[in-house]
């Protein structure tokens, strides 16, 4: 089995990072994690990746004059470790369109809301505010619209009376930390591929066919 070789970007703990280095770990998981690359110096996640023996590196976005010029070092970066596809996970950066196209399809991001609501910033304050009754998580690829592109799952979570952005944020980063790994696996094996602004599965893929209900039924 050829496992694709992933690189993994980060600004922060990396949460979902160490979700995605576990399931690698397995000699059967489609992708090969090959590096952690970090906007931040410090980030708490170079450590968590260097503890699995994942080569982890800083590029300061700070030490660059633009964008263009961050991604150009970070583009470096990513080829000299062989990476094919590329996993955002809280990377709080925003990628120029032209990084973007040329990685079209290769990037892959989660973002804690069930796109297209509450895309950007604040999704489970904005969620409460909002009334929904599910809130969740999508992982995507990446386009140059933020927090747009074709979807590759979701997770739904119940809204509970008594929560705050705090205690639902909390579960939907369980959630997260399941999905990604998921859906990086499907891709990552052809087993979901893009056509355009859509992603085709795999015909033996399984899906919920029931209704979900939030309050649930007596």
């Amino acid at each position: 089995m050829t496992r694709r070789p992933t690189a993994i970007l980060i600004s922060g703990r990396g949460s979902n990072m160490e979700a995605l280095l576990q399931a690698a770990a397995a000699p059967d998981y489609p992708a090969r994690i090959v590096a952690v690359l970090a906007n931040r110096p410090g980030a708490p996640g170079l450590a968590r990746a260097a503890a699995f023996g994942i080569p982890a590196e800083t590029i300061d976005h700070r030490g660059f004059a633009d964008r263009t010029g961050f991604e150009a070092a970070l583009e470096a970066r990513l080829l000299a470790h062989g990476a094919d596809l590329v996993c955002l996970a809280g990377f709080m950066r925003l990628l120029t369109a032209a990084f973007v196209a040329r990685w079209r399809d290769r990037l892959i991001n989660i973002h804690p809301s069930l796109l297209p609501a509450f895309p950007g910033l604040d999704t489970h304050a904005r969620a409460l505010a909002a009334g929904v009754r599910f809130a969740g998580c999508s992982v995507h690829l990446v386009r140059a619209e933020m927090d747009s592109g074709p979807i590759l799952g979701q997770a739904a979570v119940p809204v509970l009376p008594e929560d705050d952005a705090a205690t639902l944020g909390a579960r939907v980063l369980a959630a997260e930390h399941r999905l990604y790994p998921r859906a990086l696996a499907l891709y990552a094996a052809g087993r979901a591929r893009a056509e355009g602004e859509r992603i085709v599965f795999a015909p033996d893929i399984a899906f919920e066919s029931g209704a979900l209900l939030s309050p649930a039924a007596e």
